[in-house]
């Protein structure tokens, strides 16, 4: 896929949970300066036009633009190589599942996946929840915990 950073953007600190792949960030049209950096597990590195970054999304990383110019890359993901088989077959078919479920349309009559249609819903429920959290954190934290322990409940003690 292709990525932007708007100028004065900054992506939390985070890691990508599945481990099946490394991430590869080639710079399509990019500031070009330190200021428009990834930082992973520690290590800066900046894009620049034509170049390539390849890291290990399951370490802490974070990206910034502190410049007035867009970046723009490509952005893929590089299947590992396993051994043994078994191993390779079974992150090759998480890959294929976690792929399935990231389904969106992006011309006519493509499908979407059941997680992409839920993620609206559920996007719009964590806004209102950082809202109220903003407003009244006292507020927040009983109605938080009073949610998820009745989603527990129903789930497992029901």
């Amino acid at each position: 896929m292709f990525a932007l950073l708007p100028p004065g953007s900054d992506l939390v600190l985070h890691r990508d949970p599945y481990a099946g792949s490394l991430r590869y960030h080639r710079g399509l049209s990019t500031p070009n300066s330190p200021d428009c950096k990834i930082v992973v597990d520690g290590i800066p590195a900046f894009w620049r036009d034509g170049e390539a970054i390849l890291f290990d999304e399951t370490y802490l990383h974070t990206a910034q633009n502190l410049t007035d110019r867009p970046r723009v890359i490509l952005f893929c993901d590089v299947e590992r190589k396993l051994w043994p088989f078994a191993a390779f077959w079974l992150n090759r078919s998480v890959g294929h599942f976690l792929l399935r479920q990231g389904l969106t349309k992006n011309v006519e009559g493509e499908p979407v996946s059941l997680s992409n249609r839920l993620f609206g819903g559920i996007y719009a429920v964590r806004r209102l929840g950082k809202r109220i959290k903003a407003g009244n954190r006292s507020v927040y934290y009983p109605i938080k915990y009073a949610l998820f322990g009745s989603l527990l409940w129903s789930l497992f003690l029901r």
